[in-house]
């Protein structure tokens, strides 16, 4: 009894463990955020994208018009290659 409540316990964490990789992989992997209509919550589903830097975005786009490429924004303050590397795949540039 107490063999069977191991093996239940065990494939319990290894169903919860396998459950929460997919969810990471959900996010690596989903929808394209359009940088030109992206709102800022959008915007923070980028990685190293905060709220406060989100909302730089927001206003680089609305003082300059939208954006051309994905490099326009190592323009925006705070946003470096490094940022924007980590986030090429899942960035896309849609006009308004």
């Amino acid at each position: 009894m107490k063999r069977m409540i191991k093996i239940a316990a065990f494939f319990m964490v290894f169903a919860f463990v396998l459950s929460m990789a997919g969810a990471g992989w959900a996010d690596d992997h989903g929808e394209k955020i359009n940088i030109n209509t992206a709102t800022l919550e959008e915007l923070t589903l980028l990685k190293g994208v905060g709220e406060s830097l989100a909302q730089r975005i927001i206003d680089y786009r609305e003082e300059s018009g939208p954006f051309e490429s994905a490099q326009d924004l190592l323009n925006v303050k705070g946003i470096g290659p490094k940022i924007l590397s980590d986030n090429l795949d899942r960035i896309t540039i849609g006009k308004l």
